[in-house]
């Protein structure tokens, strides 16, 4: 017998739990919107708690970049004990790097604390739409089939899937249907420190090092800094002969990078960015559900690699690998602004900016393909209103990885800084929407940015 299916209102609806989605929730319930966050997970938080170094929080000249609730996180995260602090990677990037367990409490901590309904183990299966108004979605849990009404959604599910079933334009991928590699982030502990940044500082031809047009350094001269700086930050290029020659042998999967961050110092605990499958559809259940073995696979490889070539490896352990795997690009939906690989790499400045991003223009291949560039200066761009009001809708948002740019711009505006200075943006947005009957289109973005700026946003003041 068919259940009954459960009316949910609310003012606002997020859907989608990771970076973006928890920024949006957070920032409605506190601007005064009942609000609900769905995820189909069984943890919110996302790439938070992969084990990833959160990138855009600050740019390349060290300039903090996000404000607001991903600098209050990371606070947290520090008053716990679980932030490595900012630091220069020598390459081109600075990085803050938390642990993720602590960030998993974090997290949970301050949606309690928002007043935000959470819905886990809960997957968005359909909307309902009236003249491009989405005025209800369907979410299928144990609990059976409800209805969440709200006056406003909040599109977080980074493969764009509430904004697609609502009838927004959308594009997926490159001109011939590439698409940037899924990758499971795993986690090693028990790493030293000193043999491998000495590794480094005596093999610098190995390594992304001195990269930054700000101050142009050798590699050498950079590996020496890395060396006195002490924190076990390592990104090995995948064609170059360390790297190049263990996959010529069958040690590694082909890889453009071999990324080692730090962790937790106490448990001496890196994660590694390297394992890769490209052009796979994460949009297709089947195709993702397929990859997670063979992702496995090249964890366990790197792993046994790391421990037999790289210094400081010898005695560490497999400690685990990321809840999710990790997915860098599907759909991106089409809104009033189209964010451009122009804006990213000139930094350029707007009027109706609602964040910033910082990240260089980053676009992973096949095999070790890799398309880096740096923005203007090291500096960071804005991110328009427009980005986040998808066409063909009314009362919809998107944020994070899903947003409106070319692929050229979302490789840069796809990295966690950016993506909860969108969600911060979009939630609060949506609550005074809630609040004032206020139609998306018309909301005054000068308004919306005087009350991000009131919350601890960074808009103004950096390169």
């Amino acid at each position: 017998m068919a259940r009954a299916i459960r009316s949910l209102p609310y003012d606002v609806a997020v859907i989608g739990g990771g970076s973006a989605g928890v920024a949006a929730a957070v920032a409605a319930a506190r601007n005064g919107a009942r609000t609900v966050l769905v995820d189909a997970g069984p943890m919110a938080g996302g790439e938070l708690v992969s084990g990833l170094p959160l990138n855009a929080v600050l740019n390349a000249r060290g300039e903090w970049v996000a404000g607001g609730i991903c600098r209050e996180l990371v606070e947290a995260c520090r008053a716990m004990g679980g932030l490595v602090e900012p630091y220069f990677d020598w390459r081109s990037l600075w990085l803050v790097c938390v642990d993720p367990e602590i960030m998993k409490i974090a997290v949970a901590r301050l949606l309690r604390e928002a007043g935000v309904d959470l819905l886990l183990y809960s997957f968005a299966e359909d909307v309902v739409v009236e003249d491009g108004r989405v005025t209800g979605v369907f979410v299928l849990n144990k609990n059976g089939r409800s209805l969440i009404e709200a006056d406003l959604f909040v599109d977080c599910s980074g493969d764009g899937d509430i904004a697609a079933m609502a009838g927004a334009p959308w594009e997926k991928g490159g001109e011939k249907g590439e698409l940037q590699p899924v990758t499971l982030i795993f986690r090693m502990m028990g790493v030293e420190t000193e043999p491998l940044l000495d590794f480094v500082r005596r093999h610098p031809e190995n390594v992304g090092l001195g990269e930054c047009l700000l101050e142009p350094r050798s590699k050498a001269d950079c590996a020496e800094a890395l060396y006195r700086q002490g924190v076990p930050s390592v990104f090995f290029d995948g064609k170059a002969p360390f790297v190049a020659k263990a996959i010529e042998r069958g040690e590694l999967h082909p890889c453009g990078i071999l990324a080692v961050c730090p962790l937790s110092t106490q448990r001496r605990e890196v994660s590694l960015n390297t394992t890769r499958i490209a052009n796979l559809d994460a949009t297709r259940t089947d195709a993702l559900s397929d990859a997670l073995p063979k992702l496995l696979d090249q964890v366990w490889t790197c792993a046994d690699f790391l421990v037999k070539r790289v210094p400081g490896f010898e005695k560490a352990a497999f400690s685990g690998v990321a809840p999710r795997i990790g997915i860098r690009e599907t759909r991106r939906i089409m809104g009033e602004y189209v964010l451009t690989g122009a804006d990213v790499l000139a930094g350029r400045k707007r009027a109706d900016g609602i964040c910033k991003g910082a990240h260089e223009l980053d676009v992973h291949g096949a095999g070790s393909a890799h398309r880096r560039e740096m923005i203007a200066e090291g500096g960071s761009y804005d991110v328009p209103f427009g980005c986040l009001l998808p066409k063909r809708t009314a009362n919809l948002l998107v944020a994070g990885r899903c947003l409106s740019a070319t692929r050229e711009a979302h490789g840069s505006a796809r990295v966690m800084g950016t993506c909860m200075g969108m969600g911060e943006a979009a939630g609060t947005a949506a609550a005074i929407c809630a609040a004032d009957g206020t139609s998306l289109r018309q909301l005054s973005v000068p308004a919306l940015r005087e009350r991000l700026a009131a919350q601890g946003a960074i808009l103004e003041g950096t390169h």
